[in-house]
């Protein structure tokens, strides 16, 4: 398996889909760094040269953010919003959804499964 930018890609898959494994690479910009580098995006990754692998490896080091430099850049921006207590920033922090997302009925995702509170009783006489 050829390595690209860290990640072992698949042989047996076209190019550009393999390009994909890579995190921060989908199809759009797979297109875009194979055109740059000039290989046909239907060609096998198992069939591609040992210079082409090197073109690719260049391209995307120098010129993209991907996998722990991209993760580490979005932890960043994340720990940034929460640093200078702005809205988005909260809603990270409490675990809600961060873009404008109603709360009501759904976001089960970011609040997790449900916690179910008992209900109070009322006591006749007292209230």
């Amino acid at each position: 398996m050829p390595r690209i930018a860290g990640v072992d890609v698949p042989m047996d898959k076209p190019i550009s889909i393999g390009l994909g494994y890579i995190y921060g690479i989908g199809d759009t910009l797979a297109m875009k760094i194979l055109k740059d580098v000039g290989i046909d995006p239907g060609i096998r990754t198992k069939n591609l040269s040992e210079e082409q692998l090197a073109r690719l490896n260049a391209i995307i080091d120098k010129n993209y953010a991907v996998e722990g430099a991209l993760r580490r850049q979005i932890a960043q921006n994340i720990q940034r919003l929460k640093d200078i207590n702005c809205y988005r920033g909260l809603r990270h922090r409490r675990g809600l959804p961060v873009r404008g997302q109603r709360t009501r009925s759904n976001a089960r995702t970011r609040k997790g499964p449900r916690k179910t509170v008992a209900g109070k009783k009322s006591v006749k006489g007292l209230g």
